[in-house]
């Protein structure tokens, strides 16, 4: 296994035709696992679409060090846990001093195994709600369906303080959430290159 850091177009190119949201995220940086010269996984960090997420995690303080784990997709044939990728992913980021949050979608029955393996800190789910339709599948800039909304359901909220002692200590006490006991349950994969069908709502 070699893990080694990989353009956007090549997370991208990886990403869209096997990821369920179908949609593109923001990369900041990304890494690829290969065996036998093959790019068998991917994973991207980027800043989250919205600063008050941010400062939600620890506060403005600490806004700009969040970051978000927000892809994590492997191809149907490799089968080995990726919780050994994403650990080697977060050793490489450490000297940065960054807040990693990540979420897992209970739409898709997911709860987080392999975050929980990488002892990251669960901090309970977030609330459903529902945000602006485009139609339009791979873009998050896209212009709103008039009188559509589309919903989103709640996801479970992981956060790991990837950085020196130091900054892990001040982070803790910044932390604005309660950190939980994991979520336990039936955890089904989702079929690759089934995406996740958007829930409709028309305005009253």
């Amino acid at each position: 296994m070699e893990i080694k850091q990989i353009t956007y177009e090549e997370a991208i190119n990886f990403l869209l035709p096997k990821h369920y949201s179908g949609r593109k995220p923001v990369v900041t940086i990304a890494f690829g696992l290969y065996e036998n010269d093959t790019l068998q996984a991917v994973c991207t960090f980027g800043k989250p679409a919205s600063h008050s997420l941010c400062k939600g995690i620890c506060g403005e303080e600490y806004a700009e060090k969040v970051y978000e784990l927000n892809r994590l997709c492997r191809l149907e044939s490799y089968d080995k846990p990726l919780s050994q990728f994403v650990a080697e992913c977060l050793r490489r980021l450490k000297p940065n001093n960054w807040i990693i949050v990540s979420y897992s979608d209970m739409a898709m029955t997911h709860h987080g195994y392999i975050y929980q393996a990488c002892n990251f800190l669960y901090t309970g789910a977030t609330k459903p709600r529902t945000d602006f339709y485009s139609g339009e599948k791979h873009s998050r800039h896209s212009r709103p369906v008039k009188g559509l909304r589309q919903y989103r359901s709640s996801k479970h909220r992981y956060v790991y303080i990837c950085g020196d002692k130091r900054f892990k200590r001040k982070v803790m006490e910044a932390l604005n959430y309660k950190v939980m006991p994991y979520p336990k349950g039936d955890n089904k994969n989702y079929t690759l290159g089934e995406y996740l069908k958007p829930v409709i709502i028309r305005e009253e």
